[in-house]
């Protein structure tokens, strides 16, 4: 089973902005950017709709920001791991 390709907000708005501005077929537009032309056309309409946020990507900002937080704890602990075999060397060292 082969995995989901995933597309950046700003590959999406390019891919939009291209149909938006040429005469050129959503489906030959599609078939030259290597995607399904009705996917093109799924990202046409979701950039169509007023008052929405467009291609909002996956999760929600609680998500987002947890998994900063997770990063952050493991460079602090890298660190405070480090400074602790420091102390142990320079420890051994001055008996």
């Amino acid at each position: 089973m082969s995995q989901r390709r995933r597309y950046s907000a700003e590959y999406k708005q390019e891919a939009v902005r291209l149909v938006q501005q040429s005469d050129i077929p959503v489906s030959e537009i599609a078939r030259n950017l290597g995607i399904n032309d009705n996917m093109l056309r799924r990202w046409v309409k979701q950039a169509a709709e007023p008052g929405k946020r467009v291609f909002p990507g996956h999760g929600n900002p609680r998500d987002e920001k947890i998994a900063q937080l997770e990063r952050e704890l493991r460079q602090v602990k890298k660190e405070r791991d480090f400074l602790r075999e420091a102390a142990t060397f320079f420890a051994k060292e001055s008996k």
